[in-house]
């Protein structure tokens, strides 16, 4: 049903179309039937869920937190951008070579090469008073499969 309300109360008809003049609201009612069973609350068991899950995961916990600390490391624009450098380089790269690369101190390109080197993404080797890294063989295979995994239908 719609109804139309106005102070003036004029309606115009002009070229099959209707113009409403001084109309301050429309109002539009829409009813719809809805078979809906009310039944009254009732209190569940303590501990008891209130419904089942949809889905579980598919990984455990331990692998949950190796891919997060991964992620976690990877969360730094420099980082990624580290791995990105040590990825497309074919074996070792000295520190000496990454810190041009970047807006940052030596010290500072290291603390984010230790951090990749705690969570397992790149490996490092000490000669004489340099560091040379490289991307750990599958480090990033677990996550990427994890990431990339489709779901059976």
């Amino acid at each position: 049903m719609v109804t139309a309300g106005s102070s003036v109360g004029a309606v115009a008809v002009k070229f099959g179309r209707i113009a409403l003049t001084g109309v301050t609201r429309i109002d539009i009612y829409v009813s719809m039937t809805v078979a809906l069973e009310l039944s009254p609350k009732t209190k569940r068991a303590v501990g008891q869920p209130c419904c089942e899950p949809v889905v579980y995961p598919d990984v455990d916990r331990a692998q949950a937190l190796r891919m997060a600390e991964v992620a976690k490391a990877l969360g730094d624009p420099v980082r990624l951008q580290l791995i990105d450098v040590l990825r497309k380089h074919a074996g070792k790269v000295c520190v000496c070579e990454l810190v041009p690369l970047f807006d940052l101190s030596q010290p500072t390109v290291s603390h984010h090469l230790k951090v990749l080197r705690q969570a397992g993404l790149v490996g490092s080797e000490r000669q004489g008073l340099w560091a040379y890294y490289y991307v750990s063989p599958d480090a990033l295979a677990e996550l990427a499969g994890w990431l990339t995994r489709q779901e059976k239908p």
